[in-house]
């Protein structure tokens, strides 16, 4: 049996954590910031998680990068 391959789009989007969860960016903090309310990208700045609903498809495409449960 071959090699399971990466998906490169999600390596470079998610990163996999201890617990079997994907840590992932949060969008709106890349440009047009002058008219976001403070509290929003003070929001997006911080770390999120790959919702559990959505860890199967990232698992799929990132075989190897946590445990699977």
């Amino acid at each position: 049996m071959p090699k399971m391959k990466t998906r490169r789009a999600a390596a470079k989007r998610f990163t996999a954590i201890a617990n079997g969860k994907f840590k992932r960016k949060r969008a709106n903090l890349r440009h047009i910031l002058e008219k976001k309310p403070t509290d929003a990208k003070k929001k997006a700045g911080k770390t999120a998680y790959v919702d559990k609903s959505d860890i199967g498809r990232v698992n799929r495409m990132m075989p190897y990068a946590a445990k699977s449960k």
